[in-house]
């Protein structure tokens, strides 16, 4: 994590700013710059989007998207994987996905990368939970963990490989393991 901040912005100015490689967020009044993803996070959120996007993209009930900045309540982040249901999708004047999405995603899912802190990514998730995001995942793939963020209840670490991730009610049809996300990554 890579403070690049020398002076307080507002979330408006800091919008303003020419996108970092990898992306910075702003939250709490504060800029800090994501590190870059590397091989497993980057397996991981392939694979995600795809295998989510499979499910429930054909029937028009969501969509996946990988690393979209969601400014909203005073933050801008940019998670891992966010997905939105078909009906809250931010479109443009021509009907196409928006470039810019001022809301918060149904479903957060966060990778810890090494050398990232996890109380940062988790205050990201537990902001979405509280203005409106369905179900957050924290992926941990160095302890091959999972921590499951469901609104309003307590969070649930699932870690055994036939555990079933829990998804939000309409994302039902998929069926994902513990054993499913981190055989992700072998070759």
């Amino acid at each position: 994590m890579v403070q690049i901040q020398t002076r307080t912005l507002t979330l408006s100015e800091f919008l303003q700013l020419p996108e970092t490689e990898p992306a910075s967020e702003y939250v709490n009044g504060q800029i800090v710059q994501k590190p870059m993803p590397q091989g497993k996070h980057s397996k991981l959120q392939g694979k995600l989007v795809t295998t989510i996007n499979e499910v429930v993209e054909p029937r028009k009930i969501a969509l996946a998207f990988p690393e979209l900045r969601c400014t909203f309540d005073g933050r801008s982040t940019v998670p891992d994987v966010t997905v939105f249901t078909w009906e809250r999708i931010p479109v443009d004047e021509n009907g196409d996905v928006a470039n810019v999405f001022e809301t918060y995603p149904d479903w957060t899912i966060e990778i810890l990368s090494p050398g990232q802190s996890q109380t940062k990514v988790t205050g990201n998730i537990l902001h979405g939970l509280k203005n409106g995001t369905q179900m957050g995942w924290l992926i941990d793939p160095m302890v091959r963990s999972i921590l499951i963020y469901p609104p309003g209840k307590q969070p649930e670490i699932l870690a055994k490989p036939e555990e079933v991730l829990p998804v939000p009610d309409w994302a039902a049809e998929l069926r994902l393991t513990v054993g499913d996300l981190f055989g992700w990554l072998k070759l």
